[in-house]
């Protein structure tokens, strides 16, 4: 019993040494960023806010990973931020599951999800797809399974009584199928979102949602754990004034789409736009 105790003590110490480091790391210039791979807008904010921040002195560590696991990660205060928050309808469902998480700010204004065809298809409504279901095979392409434009697409597909199934597998495929499809000029429908660098590369249009099943104007928003803005009150500031309009947004995603190294490309396309980073970081 006597030898138990002595080991007890130094396990205890232990603990009590992870703790406090763990405590200190909250407290320290130590990011953590969630990040969906995939997500062109998300992968190209992040990135951008890492270059900003590793100039700052911070160490940014991006962790990727699907949005249920990273808000659950935040909501138990172990991620820091995510900055790819679609509100108020493709993700409302999923954040509202998650009390423990802050809003600090808002990324981009002109956010917009739906069904999207090539320009040359002569279609441009939902309410249009049952009688050229044969056309599109019946089905629509979509993404990953959970993402809310994914919850968005059955939706649509109850509401609107199509005749077509969804078909998911991964963003990456989505964008090849396209592509491949607008080659061969056949007909194609996928379940799609803007800002994308698909529109600036590719001829397309969102239909027609007379319903509205996905909403109207989305933002996009950068949530934080519960402690981050007692913990970090200045990172809270900079990333409340984070902001792309139009132009910039893409602009930076047509540069990420082509680049091989996006931390590379973050890092140069901030070098570009000095006053908007300094208007980011309050600095006059």
């Amino acid at each position: 019993m006597k030898n138990l105790k002595y080991l007890f003590f130094p396990i205890l110490i232990g603990i009590c040494f992870i703790l406090n480091s763990c405590e200190n790391i909250k407290n320290s210039k130590y990011i953590t960023i969630g990040m969906v791979d995939g997500w062109a807008e998300d992968v190209a904010m992040t990135h951008v806010a890492k270059a900003i921040l590793d100039q700052q002195g911070y160490h940014v560590i991006i962790q990727k990973a699907s949005t249920d696991m990273i808000l659950a990660s935040m909501n138990n205060e172990d991620t820091d931020l995510f900055m790819g928050v679609w509100l108020p309808y493709t993700h409302a469902k999923k954040v509202a599951k998650f009390p423990g998480l802050v809003n600090i700010g808002t990324n981009y204004d002109s956010g917009r999800i739906g069904l999207v065809v090539p320009e040359y298809i002569p279609v441009n409504s939902i309410e249009e797809l049952n009688q050229h279901k044969d056309q599109f095979n019946h089905s629509i392409i979509g993404i990953e399974k959970g993402a809310g434009l994914t919850s968005g697409t059955d939706q649509a597909i109850i509401d609107y009584t199509l005749d077509y199934k969804q078909i998911n597998s991964s963003t990456i495929a989505m964008i090849t199928e396209l592509q491949n499809a607008i080659q061969r000029k056949q007909w194609i429908v996928v379940a799609g979102w803007q800002p994308h660098w698909m529109f600036g590369k590719m001829k397309l249009k969102f239909l027609h949602d007379p319903k509205k099943v996905f909403g109207e104007a989305e933002q996009i928003k950068t949530y934080a754990r519960k402690s981050f803005g007692k913990d970090h009150p200045e990172l809270t500031k900079f990333f409340a004034k984070v902001h792309f309009d139009d132009e910039h947004m893409a602009d930076l995603l047509l540069k990420m789409e082509h680049s091989k190294n996006k931390e590379a490309t973050a890092i140069k396309w901030v070098e570009e736009h000095p006053e908007l980073v300094k208007l980011w970081l309050d600095k006059k």
